[in-house]
């Protein structure tokens, strides 16, 4: 009986509910035809992509630096030598061993970084030489447009397949102990001339002071020799820390011998990069008054590309709200195996004075808005690399901002993460490249804009 009177009860209350409606087209809102708001969508393919060369970069003091001798079939051929500087234990006045000094040997340490390497890591061998610098490395920044002078004299050479993730075995000195073997982190261990090692640690002048030293020894000159390096090549990026000329010692005293390690700190890195450009590339490069068929997009100081929405004017209205606009690019198939694209670009704008500006919807370059500004390959589309313009387009059409210059260049690899600050800065960072697709493919660049026109 009580589930009865339950029942009863619910169906009396939603006869009054429904009762309630006297007008059933009475209840939301009607739509006005005149205030509808409708968008309409535009997808802009005017739009011109050319290839020009980045700006200098600074190449000294760099988080990881480069060693490359890298034959791209596309984009041609990129050279990276290593000027270094070399530095007494701790920095200071040395005192050396007493006793007899004899050197084993002399071995130059160069750890890979986290990043590794870019290029042929299967088939290509390496070939190392190491020289002494002809001048010694000074307390300021260097540009990637520096030539470093060197000794003709071959202090060392190594022969070896890039290995910037597989550890290796030395043996350890132990003070007053039996030597060891020991795993290290993955690097490049070159044996050096001992002789000038003894020169250098048996020089009292020289260890004095760690100027006195550094004028004496300058420091190295390491590169990747074109004619032992053999296929495709490629580019190792290294450290930057911790490196060092380990020189391993017997030191003799009182018919008692024993064995030691003098560590030569190394402090300063500078890079030296070159690019030689291929056929297409140099094409590119020479034609700025039509778009390029295929645009080239290069770390280490290479090539960005400039785009033009001279025509945006003719294809829009001024009377209009720009509710979305997005650009749309794609590297062109077939390039990107097997050397990957660039995993973010970053796109930047030139203010009056033809200096690099934030574009509007970059919001001064803010962590937080990084993944919705977009440059990131493969995301949110794959294959796709895409920036959100809105609010820089909205300013160009209504002619409140002047395109001084839009640029897309290579971004940081360290800040590809989607939740890192966006750069906008010319960087030798980034060791890999980005072909794109040009006016003839029909994948060709997009603008992609929905507006509302104002009534």
């Amino acid at each position: 009986m009580r589930f009865f009177r339950l029942d009863l009860l619910t169906l009396l209350i939603s006869l009054f509910i429904l009762n309630s409606c006297k007008n059933p087209d009475g209840v939301g809102l009607d739509v006005d035809e005149n205030n509808q708001i409708s968008g309409t969508l535009v997808v802009d393919t005017n739009i011109t992509l050319n290839t020009v060369p980045e700006d200098s970069v600074i190449v000294s003091d760099l988080g990881r630096s480069t060693l490359a001798y890298f034959n791209d079939a596309e984009l041609g051929l990129t050279e990276s030598a290593l000027a270094t500087d070399i530095n007494l234990p701790g920095g200071t006045a040395y005192t050396k061993p007493t006793g007899e000094i004899r050197i084993d040997s002399a071995v130059l340490m160069l750890k890979y970084a986290t990043s590794g390497f870019y290029g042929d890591s299967l088939t290509s061998n390496y070939k190392l030489d190491v020289y002494q610098l002809s001048e010694k490395p000074m307390s300021v920044s260097y540009y990637n447009s520096k030539t470093w002078t060197h000794s003709n004299i071959l202090l060392g050479t190594k022969t070896f397949l890039a290995r910037p993730h597989d550890s290796i075995r030395i043996t350890s000195i132990v003070d007053g102990g039996p030597d060891t073997a020991i795993r290290v982190v993955p690097q490049i261990r070159v044996k050096l001339d001992p002789e000038l090692a003894y020169s250098w640690i048996t020089s009292t002048q020289a260890a004095q002071s760690n100027l006195a030293f550094q004028n004496l020894a300058k420091g190295f000159y390491v590169k990747l020799d074109p004619a032992g390096t053999t296929g495709s090549g490629g580019i190792l990026t290294l450290g930057s820390s911790s490196d060092s000329l380990a020189i391993y010692v017997r030191v003799t005293e009182n018919s008692t011998t024993d064995t030691a390690i003098i560590g030569l700190p190394i402090s300063r890195y500078i890079n030296e990069i070159k690019h030689t450009y291929s056929d297409n590339v140099k094409a590119a490069l020479a034609n700025t008054t039509s778009s390029n068929t295929t645009a080239y997009l290069q770390g280490m100081g290479g090539l960005r590309v400039k785009v033009n929405f001279d025509k945006l004017t003719e294809t829009l209205p001024k009377d209009i709200i720009i509710n979305r606009a997005e650009l749309v690019i794609a590297p062109k198939a077939g390039t990107l195996t097997p050397y990957a694209p660039l995993p973010k670009l970053t796109m930047y704008k030139s203010d009056l004075a033809r200096q690099r500006t934030y574009i509007e919807d970059m919001v001064n370059g803010t962590a937080n808005f990084s993944l919705l500004f977009g440059g990131y390959y493969s995301i949110p589309v794959k294959n796709e690399y895409r920036f959100l313009l809105t609010s820089y387009l909205q300013n160009l059409v209504t002619g409140k901002v002047k395109d001084y210059g839009t640029y897309i260049a290579a971004d940081n690899e360290a800040t590809s993460s989607t939740s890192s600050t966006p750069s906008i800065s010319a960087t030798a960072y980034p060791t890999a490249r980005t072909v794109l697709v040009g006016k003839n493919s029909p994948y060709k660049v997009q603008l992609k804009i929905i507006y509302t026109k104002i009534k």
